[in-house]
């Protein structure tokens, strides 16, 4: 009877998300980089993802068209929760786009990495350094 009544809650559960139009997207994957010697966050097509050191929980630096120019900035469209590696979220843009972030890190791939284990990004440095996301077992 108890498992009867977990699977009821799991199945309402689940029927509540969807019927709140929540979705899911596989945005990354995570890969070992040898370069690195570490495992790191990656778009689904390989690309290494990055952050900024300065940029948390909301705070943009990377806004101007200048810096989009260079750090191209990971999307999903609005009410869509990433996936693909744990402590994925979001987090609202300034122009009102919806970013995916790590532990609160806005995530980004760099306009001169083209192939997977590129980073050619890696140590750039403006008002903060910017590097390669590493998994961190949070």
């Amino acid at each position: 009877m108890k498992k009867a009544a977990t699977l009821c809650v799991a199945v309402l559960a689940l029927t509540a998300v969807a019927a709140a139009g929540a979705r899911t997207a596989r945005v990354v994957s995570t890969t070992h980089n040898a370069k690195l010697g570490k495992t790191i966050l990656v778009t689904t097509r390989g690309l290494t993802l990055y952050s900024l050191s300065v940029e948390r929980q909301g705070r943009f630096i990377c806004k101007t068209r200048a810096c989009l120019a260079f750090w191209m900035p990971l999307r999903v469209h609005k009410g869509t929760k990433p996936t693909g590696a744990p402590g994925l979220g979001t987090v609202r843009r300034p122009d009102h786009t919806i970013q995916v972030t790590y532990h609160g890190a806005p995530l980004y791939t760099f306009y001169l990495d083209r192939k997977r284990g590129d980073i050619g990004g890696n140590g750039f440095r403006d008002v903060g350094v910017w590097r390669p996301v590493a998994v961190s077992r949070h």
